[in-house]
This record gives structure tokens, C-alpha cells and sequence, in this order.
């Protein structure tokens, strides 16, 4: 089940009409932010099947229109679930956007859908930074930020390309505002504020030949790229099997283990072939982060439980989800033909709190998100 947090700013574009230039002072809906969230929900609904769950705050911010929202409500046709309400009944400030922000990553959602213009994605970004998935859907007056979709339905879109197991690339972009103040003088000031993590549906974006294939020598290469360019000093870095994973150890030149597990820290070789004892030892003996790189077995997707037997239930839950790093190219991604990928650690519990979206470098400058399964299903 997808789980889609949605948030509404129900003041978003009221300004327009009004000639204000931005909504940033307004406290009143005029109902048009609340339309285009619902024609994005519709568009969805038609095709969603019961695959999908929002959360949200209920009431305004969620497209409802009072706020006797409970657990188990329908919204346009989609199962509802409530993390909270705004402070006030009457109006809804930028300080409602980031806690709902907050509880929606607090709940573990897939996607946060946000419906607003530049204020918005600001609080959106202040709230979750680039820890959450997000995604604007348009309908402010100031639209100067790269992280909106081109309209409600083409949002919804982009959900349900993921509900299908299609290719969703994701990257950061911008968020951006300008001054109301300064354009309503006519002065344009427009200033960065930090990026989302968006998702983007588009084509292949690494090295091609003939008939659109991946060459896969290269797009490895790439990927390793992506991982060295990402790589910190300080963090400790476990090297899992598998030739995609080789492909970093021969880019930073050092001696692979290709069946199992290495050690790195600042591009350097700590050991090799280490087996679970050994990593425990070396993650208690490491004061700093952690990452583990993992890549998907080739047809049939198991990115833990195949051949990295060496992460023990007990170490993924001490290294934690989101210090795992999944490789892969496009080519092994489409070829699982939309089936998620694997989890089998020999722990339902914690292959189930896996379940969900997950970011896959699939090159330079280049990830996706597809979903994990621990069930296959």
C-alpha cells in the first residue's frame, strides 16, 4: 500500500485575483488551492485500484472542507488517514505546513504531495528538508521553485507511474521565493532556499547505444561516480557484493571482494571479506556515520537476504534504513517489469518496516524511486 501525505495550503493563489502579487499575508481560502488538490485526488482515484492511502492533517489541509475528519474518512474516493489538524478552525499559517510536514515523516508516507506555490515548497523544505520524497502541485501565485509538477493531473500522474513499478527519476531541486514586496514595486528578488528531493518521470539519462539500451560497463562507471562524489570522510562505508558495487572499488582502485563485504573510510581499504562478527566489531569501534552500499540481484530483485546473509537482522536495524544505499542500473530495474524489489533478512518485522519506497542510484547525478516488497507482492 502507498502511502501518499498530502498537504493543502488553502490560502495558495488567492492572491492572484486580488492583484497581491502572493498569498503570504492572506489568511482566508478562496477555495482555489483545495479545487486543484482535488482534481489531482480524482485524477488519481480513477486509477489508484486501493493500492493507495493519504495521510494528512484533516480538515482544510487536506481538502476537506470541516474539520470532522476521522481515521477510515474517504477523500475524493481514496482512504484517508488523520496525523493531526492546524491549530486554528478559521486559518492556517506557515507554522500548520511544517508540523504537518513533520508528523506526515513522522508517519513514514512514501510521497509528500503538497499543494501551494513558493511559500509553501519554503515550508515544506524547513520542515523535512531533503529527508522525504516531495512533490508540488501547483497553485500559487509565485511559482518560481523547480519542484512542481505541470499541472494536478500530471502530478498524479508521476504516482501512479510509481504505483505501476514504472522508471520515477528523483533529484534535488530548487526552492525559491521572491519578495512580495519588493514585486509589487516591480522588483523581482528572487532567493535560494534549499532543495526537495523530487520525483520526475522521464526517459533513460545515462550512456546509450543502439536501440536505447544501457551500455552497462559505462552506467556501472557512472554509478560509481554518483557514490564516490557522494562519499564522506568521516563515514564508514560497507561495500556489499555484487559487480555493480565492484564498480566503486575499482573506480577509487582498490582490492574488491566480490561475494562479500569490505570496509572503507576515506577511499581507503580498512578490510575485506568481513563476516557478521567482524562488522559488528567495526561499528562499534566507529564513532561517525555508516552507509552500506547494496545492490539488487538481476532478475529477481532481492537487495537483502541474497547473498549478503552477512547483514544479520541485528545489524540492519542498528545501521538503519536510511543508511543503506541501493545500486542499480536501469537495465536490471526493468527488467524485474515492474515487480518491487526483495527483502528476506529471516525477520518479518523488520523486512516489513522496509516496505515502501526506496532511492536506487542508477547513475551520474541520476536515482529513482521504486518500491520495496517483503512479500514479493
Amino acid at each position: 500500500m502507498f502511502k501518499l501525505g498530502l498537504i493543502v495550503n488553502p490560502v495558495a493563489g488567492a492572491g492572484g485575483p486580488l492583484g497581491l502579487k502572493g498569498s503570504d499575508d492572506l489568511r482566508n481560502s478562496d477555495g482555489r488551492a483545495e479545487a486543484r488538490a482535488l482534481r489531482c485526488l480524482a485524477h488519481l482515484a480513477a486509477r489508484a485500484k486501493g493500492r493507495l492511502t493519504v495521510f494528512g492533517y484533516s480538515g482544510a489541509m487536506s481538502a476537506h472542507t470541516s474539520l470532522g475528519v476521522h481515521d477510515d474518512s474517504d477523500l475524493a474516493g481514496l482512504h484517508f488517514v488523520s496525523v493531526g489538524r492546524p491549530a486554528s478552525i478559521a486559518e492556517t499559517r506557515a507554522d500548520d505546513t511544517k508540523a504537518a510536514a513533520q508528523a506526515l515523516l513522522a508517519a513514514g508516507v512514501d510521497l509528500l504531495l503538497f499543494v501551494g506555490g513558493d511559500g509553501t515548497a519554503r515550508d515544506v523544505f524547513a520542515a523535512v528538508g531533503s529527508n522525504l520524497p516531495a512533490l508540488g502541485v501547483p497553485a500559487g501565485v509565485k511559482m518560481h521553485s523547480g519542484v512542481y509538477a505541470v499541472s494536478p493531473e500530471s502530478a498524479a500522474d508521476i504516482v501512479l507511474t510509481l504505483l505501476d513499478g514504472g522508471l520515477v527519476d528523483i533529484d534535488l531541486a530548487e526552492v525559491r521565493d521572491i519578495d512580495e514586496l519588493a514585486f509589487r514595486q516591480g522588483q523581482v528578488r528572487s532567493k535560494y532556499y534549499g532543495e526537495l528531493l523530487v520525483p520526475r518521470v522521464g526517459g533513460f539519462l545515462q550512456h546509450v547505444k543502439a536501440g536505447g539500451r544501457e551500455v552497462e560497463e559505462l552506467v556501472v562507471a557512472d554509478i560509481a561516480d554518483e557514490v564516490i562524489a557522494e562519499m564522506d570522510a568521516d563515514t564508514l562505508y560497507l561495500v556489499g557484493p555484487g559487480s555493480t558495487t565492484q564498480g566503486v572499488m575499482l573506480a577509487l582502485g582498490l582490492e574488491n571482494t566480490l561475494l562479500g563485504f569490505d570496509l572503507i573510510k576515506d577511499q581507503q581499504l580498512l578490510a575485506k571479506d568481513l563476516n557478521a562478527e567482524d562488522i559488528a566489531a567495526a561499528l562499534s569501534n566507529h564513532r561517525g556515520p555508516v552507509k552500506v552500499l547494496i545492490t539488487a540481484i538481476g532478475g529477481q530483485g532481492h537487495i537483502l537476504g541474497r547473498g549478503n546473509q552477512q547483514l544479520i537482522p541485528e545489524l540492519i536495524r542498528q545501521i538503519g534504513r536510511e543508511n543503506f544505499m541501493v545500486l542499480a542500473t536501469k537495465t536490471k530495474i526493468s527488467g524485474l517489469a515492474g515487480r518491487p524489489l526483495l527483502v528476506d533478512s529471516n525477520d518479518l518485522a523488520l523486512d516489513k518496516s522496509w516496505e515502501g519506497y526506496i532511492r536506487v542510484i542508477t547513475g551520474y547525478r541520476d536515482a529513482i524511486m521504486y518500491r520495496v516488497s517483503a512479500s514479493g507482492e
